[in-house]
C-alpha cells in the first residue's frame, strides 16, 4: 500500500472520492469470490455424497430454482450499490471543485513527458519535462495530448487514468493535500520503453511553488569557467538539433527542455537518478539504459564528456 504506485490510499480531494470506492469494490469482489468458492465446494461435496444419483439436476419441486433466484437477488444489491456509487464518484470528479489557477498542457512522447505551464503573458509561460510541480491545496487543470501514439496519464495517489490521444485534447485535474513527490506512470502500452515512461508530480507549498516557477522562468546562466564554456559550445553544437537551452542557440523541441535540467531528481523519464555519473552514462550510451529511445549516443572523448557534464550541472 505504501509503494510509489499504490492506489489504495490517496492524498487529494479527487483521490478522497475514488479511494473509498476502490476499497468497496475490492472487498465486494473478494467476498463474491469467497461465496462462489464456498458454494462450489458444497456442491462438489453433495455430489460425492450422492454418488450415482442425479443430484446435480435443478428441479423446481425441490427448491432448486428458488435457491438460484435468491442468489441472483442477493447479488443484485451490491451491484446496484456499486453502480450508483461509481456514477456519483464520476460526477464528483468530472471537473475541478473551483476554477483552476494553474493550467498545464501535458504532451506524451515516446517515451517522456512534456509539461507547458500557461502564463498571463507569453513571457510567463514555461516548459519542463518529466517533473510536474503543483501547489498544495489547489486544483490544477491538465490538458492532455499524445504526440505519437496513445498514452495514459496516471498518478495513483492523486487521480485516475486519462488517455492522451494524438489529435485530441482530453481534460483532467489533480490536487494534492500534502507536500511530497507522487509517482506517475504511463498506463497504456505505448511501445518498447513503455515501462520506462514515468514522471513525478511534486506538490509544493504555495510559496515554494511560486519560487520554483520564478526560477524556471530564468534562462541558463553564463559559463563561469573555461571548462563550462567548452561544454556549452559542445551542447550548442551536439544537442541543439533536439533540445532547448534558453539563453543559448539551442532551441529545438524534439526532446526535453534542458534549461533547468539539474532541478529535476530523475532523467530519462524516471529511468535514472539525476547525478553526474548517470548523466554522463546517459549521454555516452543511452541505448544501454533505454533501448529504442530516440536519444542518440554521443561519440565524445573523455575530456569532452567532462566538459559537457560540467556545463549541464550548471543548469539548475
Amino acid at each position: 500500500m505504501n509503494g510509489p504506485l499504490a492506489y489504495l490510499d490517496g492524498f487529494g480531494r479527487r483521490a478522497d472520492i475514488v479511494v473509498p470506492l476502490t476499497w468497496a469494490v475490492t472487498i465486494i469482489s473478494i467476498a463474491v469470490c469467497i461465496v462462489i468458492a464456498a458454494l462450489l465446494w458444497m456442491a462438489i461435496r453433495r455430489g460425492r455424497e450422492a454418488a450415482g444419483v442425479d443430484a446435480m439436476a435443478v428441479r423446481r419441486s425441490e427448491g432448486g430454482m428458488r435457491f438460484i433466484t435468491i442468489g441472483l437477488a442477493v447479488s443484485l444489491v451490491p451491484l446496484l450499490v456499486t453502480l450508483v456509487w461509481t456514477m456519483s464518484a464520476l460526477a464528483a470528479i468530472g471537473a475541478p471543485p473551483r476554477r483552476a489557477r494553474v493550467e498545464i498542457d501535458v504532451t506524451a512522447h515516446q517515451w517522456w513527458w512534456q509539461a507547458d505551464y500557461a502564463g498571463d503573458q507569453p513571457s510567463l509561460g514555461l516548459r519542463t519535462a518529466n517533473e510536474i510541480h503543483i501547489p498544495v491545496g489547489e486544483p490544477v487543470l491538465l490538458r492532455l495530448r499524445g504526440a505519437d501514439v496513445i498514452h495514459s496519464f496516471w498518478v495513483p495517489k492523486l487521480s485516475g487514468k486519462t488517455d492522451l490521444i494524438p489529435g485530441q485534447t482530453n481534460l483532467t485535474w489533480i490536487e494534492a493535500n500534502a507536500p511530497g513527490r507522487y509517482r506517475g506512470q504511463c498506463a497504456e502500452y505505448c511501445g518498447l520503453q513503455h515501462a520506462h515512461m514515468a514522471f513525478e508530480v511534486v506538490a509544493d507549498t504555495p510559496a515554494q511553488f511560486a519560487a520554483w516557477r520564478q526560477a524556471q522562468l530564468q534562462t541558463a546562466p553564463p559559463a563561469a569557467t573555461p571548462q563550462q564554456a567548452r561544454g556549452r559550445a559542445l551542447v550548442e553544437y551536439r544537442c541543439a538539433l533536439c533540445h532547448t537551452v534558453r539563453g543559448t542557440i539551442a532551441g529545438s523541441n524534439v526532446g526535453p527542455d534542458l534549461t533547468h535540467l539539474m532541478s529535476r531528481s530523475m532523467i530519462a523519464a524516471g529511468t535514472l537518478p539525476n547525478d553526474s555519473a548517470h548523466l554522463a552514462g546517459w549521454i555516452v550510451d543511452p541505448q544501454s539504459f533505454k533501448p529504442g529511445s530516440l536519444m542518440p549516443a554521443q561519440a565524445l572523448t573523455g575530456d569532452q564528456l567532462a566538459d559537457v557534464t560540467a556545463y549541464l550541472e550548471t543548469l539548475k
